[in-house]
C-alpha cells in the first residue's frame, strides 16, 4: 500500500446479470459496506444497461459506480456505443478503459485507449486504466516493458489532474486462478509508480495503482499489503457480494 493513499476496491461485473440479479447484488454489497465501512473506497461496474438502475440504488451511499468501457466520441453516428457523457448523466463516476478483453476482443490499441480516456476525463469520469502482459510475453521476460509501453501509450496528459487510476492485470491470470508471485507484483507496481513520477512528477507519488488478476478473499490481505498496491480490480469474486466485501475488508 501507498502511504497516505485510500485504497479503492472496485468490482468489474463484465458481461453478467440480469436487472434483477444486477439489483440484488447492488443492495447486497450497499448493505453491507454501511454495517461495515471498510477502510477503502468501494467501486461497481456493471454492464452498460445497468449503469442507470444501480447508480440509482447506490445513491447517497458509500459505494461508487462506474462502467466497463465508453466511446473517445461525444456523440454521433457511432452505432452501439456509449460516451462518456452518457454514462455521466446515468450516474456513473468512473469508467474502466483498456481491459485486456476489450483489446483483445476489440483491438484496442494505446492510442484508442488514450482518446477514450481523454473523452472519459472532458466528462468529468475518472478513468481506470488497465494495462498488463500475456502470459507469452511474461515468459519471455517482456512484462515490464509491455507494460510500460502501455502506459506511455494510453494515458494523456490530464490523467494525472483527474486522478486517474492504473489497474495492473497480468492477462493470463484473469479468471484462472493463477496469481503471480507477491514479489513480481511488487517488482511490476514498483515499475509502474517510477512511470508514473517520471510522466507526472509529485502527483504520480499517489496516484493509485490497482492489482487484478485472481484476486480473492484468501489472498486479498497479503496482495493489498504489497508496496504500491492501492487496492484491487476485482472480477469474478465481485460477483458475490460476501466476496467483494470481504475482499474490501482485507484492505
Amino acid at each position: 500500500m501507498t502511504p497516505n493513499v485510500r485504497p479503492l476496491i472496485a468490482g468489474n461485473w463484465k458481461m453478467h446479470g440480469s436487472l434483477a440479479e444486477a439489483a440484488a447484488l447492488s443492495g447486497a454489497v450497499a448493505s453491507g459496506a454501511a454495517s461495515a465501512p471498510p477502510a477503502a473506497d468501494l467501486l461497481v461496474c456493471p454492464t452498460f444497461l445497468h449503469v442507470a438502475s444501480v447508480a440509482a440504488a447506490m445513491k447517497g451511499g458509500a459505494v461508487a459506480v462506474g462502467a466497463q468501457d465508453c466511446h473517445a466520441n461525444a456523440k454521433g453516428a457511432h452505432t452501439g456505443d456509449i460516451s462518456a457523457a452518457m454514462l455521466a448523466d446515468a450516474g456513473a463516476t468512473f469508467v474502466i478503459l483498456g481491459h485486456s478483453e476489450r483489446r483483445a476482443d476489440h483491438g484496442e490499441t494505446d492510442a484508442v485507449v488514450k482518446a477514450k480516456t481523454e473523452a472519459a476525463i472532458g466528462a468529468g469520469l475518472t478513468p481506470i486504466v488497465c494495462v498488463g502482459e500475456t502470459e507469452a510475453e511474461r515468459r519471455g521476460g517482456q512484462a515490464e516493458s509491455v507494460v510500460a509501453g502501455q502506459l506511455a501509450g494510453s494515458l494523456p496528459e490530464g490523467f494525472a489532474a483527474a486522478g486517474g487510476v492504473i489497474a495492473y492485470e497480468p492477462v493470463w491470470a484473469i479468471g484462472t486462478g493463477l496469481v503471480p508471485s507477491e514479489a513480481d507484483i511488487a517488482a511490476i507496481h514498483g515499475m509502474i509508480r517510477e512511470k508514473l513520477v517520471a510522466a507526472f512528477g509529485e502527483a504520480g507519488k499517489t496516484l493509485r495503482v490497482l492489482y487484478g488478476g485472481s484476486v480473492k478473499p484468501n489472498n486479498a490481505k497479503a496482495i493489498l499489503a504489497l508496496p504500491n498496491v492501492d487496492g484491487a480490480l476485482v472480477g469474478g469474486a465481485s460477483l458475490k457480494a460476501e466476496d467483494f466485501l470481504a475482499i474490501a475488508a482485507a484492505a
